[in-house]
């Protein structure tokens, strides 16, 4: 008897072999979707209350970023240029290139810069006359003096130094760190940022949670007694009449976000409430001042109205950072206050004067608190100056080589990296994109920008996008 099949049957016996090998394929299809949309719907409900364990060992808890916005010029800070004032008054070499800025190089001089610099510490940072109190803490700084960015002009600019790109909408580094590691306290905000004279270029969504769960966002605090907004009792309410609406109000948000668990801004605003609730309490005390010494309140300068306001803020990220929060970004200019496109020196001299003394300050108390070497402290803006003039007696913007420096939370200090030309125009030596400075901070926090992903549109997103690939490893090894 023949063993033969039918060629019916091979025929069957084929196709059915294709159905079980497309149908597997498509299952193994379904489910990758199912693990996909099960981990961005975790993401997007995912708990913002509660810490999360690092990619590795922490050099730092927290980061205090101290944003001069508009743009501090590094060859009369940070980055001195005796070539430049041989050339002060004649055209830019050729040798140097032809930038493009936002005003043009076409008539525009080489301007010299009329500082008195020094070597100080035992590093022998130079620092100029303009920063005298940050000098006396050289030896506890890296400054590096190769940062870029692609920001031509102050939306850009803010934008990519806050988010990564010039364009907005991704989510602020506060949020990525706020969503990578969570909260480090119940009754504060993770994230906090705080402005003195305007609203910043972008205004929030420099701190914005971007495509990433609203509840990863900051909170604004603003000048004036009352900086956080609605945490007071209405004229005649209780405690306990407000937390029972509360609850109310809880449960039927619950109700309407179980039917509708992609809306993230309503899990946020849930939280926000419970957080607004938790500040009645947390919120007085952390921007009451009145138990500092004046000793304390003069080290940041609170007794002098030129650095009143931003000490003020100085002080409270300190008080910030001691209960928990683990990103706090202070405006110093904000509103484009550092933008010198004329009158360099006057510019310079007010900002320098409101801020200096506040950020030594700063960096002192943090040291004799214990709290520096658990603390990131970053200064610096969204680019830099350039060398030749604008209308005679401004810089215009340079987002080719500019300075920014840091302190403690791991940071080895005492130490310079990376260099600009001759004149200061564009970074010559170990050039660090604003990308790679987000990777190292991230890094210090104990975080690894490539594993810091959030699935967005199919893509897994990224805090430095596709780039990042050259940490500033020297902060921390030296």
């Amino acid at each position: 008897m023949s063993t033969k099949l039918p060629a019916s049957m091979d025929l069957h016996s084929i196709n059915r072999r294709k159905f079980l090998r497309g149908a597997g394929s498509g299952l193994g299809a379904m489910a990758m979707a199912t693990m996909l949309a099960e981990q961005s719907q975790a993401a997007t409900t995912h708990d913002a209350t509660v810490p999360r364990k690092p990619h590795h060992q922490p050099k730092a808890k927290s980061v205090i970023f101290l944003f001069m916005e508009g743009g501090p010029s590094h060859i009369d800070l940070f980055d001195p240029k005796p070539r430049l004032n041989e050339l002060a008054g004649k055209p830019m070499p050729e040798s140097f290139g032809r930038p493009i800025t936002a005003m043009g190089t076409a008539g525009n001089t080489l301007m010299g810069s009329p500082r008195k610099w020094a070597q100080h510490g035992k590093s022998g940072i130079w620092v100029s006359e303009l920063y005298p109190n940050v000098a006396k803490h050289a030896d506890k700084l890296a400054v590096l003096r190769s940062c870029q960015c692609d920001g031509l002009n102050h939306a850009g600019g803010v934008s990519q130094m806050n988010t990564g790109d010039i364009l907005s909408g991704r989510p602020s580094l506060g949020a990525w760190v706020n969503y990578g590691l969570g909260t480090a306290n119940k009754n504060l905000p993770t994230f906090v940022s705080m402005i003195d004279e305007r609203e910043p270029f972008g205004n929030a969504k420099n701190w914005g949670s971007g495509f990433l769960p609203a509840v990863y966002q900051g909170t604004l605090f603003r000048q004036g007694p009352n900086p956080i907004l609605n945490t007071k009792l209405a004229p005649g309410d209780t405690p306990e009449r407000q937390r029972a609406r509360l609850s109310l109000l809880e449960a039927q948000n619950r109700d309407y976000f179980n039917l509708h668990p992609d809306d993230s801004s309503l899990e946020a605003r849930i939280r926000s409430f419970e957080l607004a609730y938790a500040l009645q309490k947390s919120g007085p005390e952390v921007v009451d001042l009145t138990g500092e010494t004046e000793e304390t309140k003069s080290l940041y300068g609170l007794d002098q109205p030129a650095t009143a306001t931003f000490g003020r803020n100085c002080l409270l990220a300190r008080r910030l950072v001691e209960r928990g929060v683990r990103f706090v970004e202070l405006y110093c200019g904000s509103g484009s206050g550092w933008d010198a496109h004329n009158d360099l020196e006057g510019n310079h001299a007010k900002w320098c004067r409101a801020s200096d003394k506040p950020v030594a300050g700063l960096i002192e108390d943090l040291h004799r608190r214990g709290l520096l070497d658990e603390t990131l402290v970053v200064w610096g803006g969204e680019f830099g100056r350039t060398p030749f003039n604008e209308k005679g007696d401004g810089r215009d913007h340079n987002p080719w080589g500019f300075t920014m420096f840091f302190a403690g939370g791991g940071v080895k200090g005492g130490q310079t990296i990376g260099a600009t030309d001759e004149i200061g125009l564009r970074a010559t030596e170990r050039p660090a994109h604003v990308h790679d400075i987000h990777a190292s901070i991230l890094w210090l926090l104990g975080l690894d920008h490539l594993k810091l992903t959030y699935l967005h549109n199919g893509r897994a997103e990224r805090p430095t996008i596709v780039a990042g690939e050259h940490m500033v490893k020297e902060l921390w090894q030296g």
